[in-house]
């Protein structure tokens, strides 16, 4: 019915999520407020690392995109699951570290990284650094001379291929600012002068062709042409790289509407392609990493906010406006993504209003979502944005020095705050 697993009705007529009353959540912790069901996240992680074991014989290892949402507690949860990390910036690295996150299974992206944030994947001994261009490449080196270490990479590749996804989140074509490209002979280049480099271990290459997507042949060809270029590495070079990153960007439902494959489908496919032509190129099956990050925490949270005011506009439109809007929930602004909104004290009734839910922020394009059905509401409602779980968090702002809100967790009927509300104090403790 909707677009969780975890989302349902319980016989008050309210919406819960894994089990628990979200009225009642929110007379608990207040609104707004993220909510996300642990067992969803947890129960999703081991698909994907099921789907290793079943496709690669256990060759391979998921790495979770902490950019969909990292916090400690997150990063103990994948600890316990035995999936490994990619994080994309000194801080997320930190909450990894923090937390005593084995370092040989964190993977460092990032397009742009600092000596600073290099400096600290070096000495922590991070597991793999993507590598994203010649500049980094030859900082990395000089940094690991430095303290006389040996640092695992990987190149970033730009395999050439439209993911069919929104223009904002496409990142495997040419004109992208992430990665090597592989049309302009760029992506060999860098191969070479990185198996030159003293203190550089090439492990293999990665790949990352977009966001949000639904088919599943963009990602079998990606798989090819990655297969084609360790062809060309091992003639060229006489040397066979041993892993193979294809990255993530598996979709999610938003909406009913959305038909995402089960990532099952997702992995026996392109395993059936890595394995068929890598024996056909005359290669071993490399070592396989996937960066799962929407999939894995999107449809597994939901945000709770409180209705205010209602303002309805004769022959053009009705606002319903929440305690929250684009400092906690962006998306809507950046990429006008959907989403499906349910009254939660109101769960069991018809959606036969149809309304903008706006945000309290001083902006006109503080919209959660327009023209959306839902419940008719009234002041004191609540109010549940569903599949926000990924993202929404992790580009939460201060916007109008609005603190950012709580995350709550639960599990097996109970609930705990794992992020805890910021304070007006906290805005300010950097001011001097």
């Amino acid at each position: 019915m909707y677009v969780s697993d975890c989302i349902s009705v319980n016989e008050r007529g309210h919406l819960t999520i894994g089990s628990y009353d979200t009225v009642e959540l929110a007379k608990q912790f207040g609104t707004p407020a993220y909510i996300y069901d642990e067992n969803e996240i947890r129960k999703n992680l081991r698909e994907f690392k099921k789907s290793i074991d079943d496709n690669y014989g256990g060759n391979g290892l998921v790495v979770y995109a902490s950019k969909a949402f990292c916090c400690k507690e997150m990063c103990r949860i994948c600890e316990q699951e035995g999936t490994g990390i990619d994080v994309v910036s000194g801080g997320e690295l930190y909450t990894a570290l923090s937390v005593g996150f084995p370092t040989d299974k964190i993977v460092f992206h990032g397009n742009n990284k600092t000596c600073d944030e290099l400096e600290m994947a070096v000495q922590n001994d991070v597991g793999r650094v993507i590598v994203d261009n010649v500049f980094e490449l030859e900082t990395l080196n000089e940094i690991a001379a430095k303290h006389g270490k040996t640092v695992g990479i990987m190149l970033r590749i730009k395999p050439g291929i439209d993911a069919h996804t929104h223009d904002f989140v496409k990142t495997g074509q040419i004109d992208s600012k992430f990665g090597f490209a592989l049309e302009t002979g760029e992506a060999m280049e860098g191969i070479k002068k990185a198996l030159e480099m003293p203190h550089i271990k090439l492990k293999g290459l990665h790949c990352h062709i977009g966001s949000q997507i639904f088919d599943l042949d963009p990602f079998e060809l990606a798989a090819t042409v990655m297969l084609d270029l360790f062809k060309e590495v091992k003639e060229q070079t006489g040397v066979e790289l041993e892993e193979l990153n294809l990255g993530g960007g598996f979709g999610i439902k938003y909406l009913k509407s959305d038909r995402p494959r089960p990532y099952g489908d997702y992995m026996r496919k392109v395993s059936d392609v890595v394995n068929r032509y890598s024996a056909e190129l005359g290669l071993k099956t490399p070592f396989i990493l996937i960066e799962p990050g929407r999939s894995v925490v999107g449809a597994a949270g939901l945000t709770l906010y409180t209705v205010g005011a209602v303002k309805k506009i004769p022959d053009v439109r009705t606002y319903v406006s929440i305690d929250g809007g684009m400092g906690d929930n962006p998306r809507y602004a950046l990429y006008q993504s959907h989403y499906e909104l349910i009254c939660a004290n109101k769960a069991s009734e018809k959606r036969e209003a149809t309304v903008t839910v706006a945000g309290k922020c001083c902006e006109s394009g503080d919209l959660i979502q327009e023209w959306t059905h839902i419940q008719p509401v009234a002041p004191g409602d609540i109010i549940a944005v569903l599949s926000t779980g990924a993202y929404n968090y992790s580009m939460a702002s201060n916007y109008n020095r609005i603190p950012r809100l709580p995350v709550i967790m639960v599990k097996d009927g109970k609930a705990r705050v794992v992020v805890k509300r910021e304070t007006y104090e906290q805005i300010t403790e950097c001011d001097v």
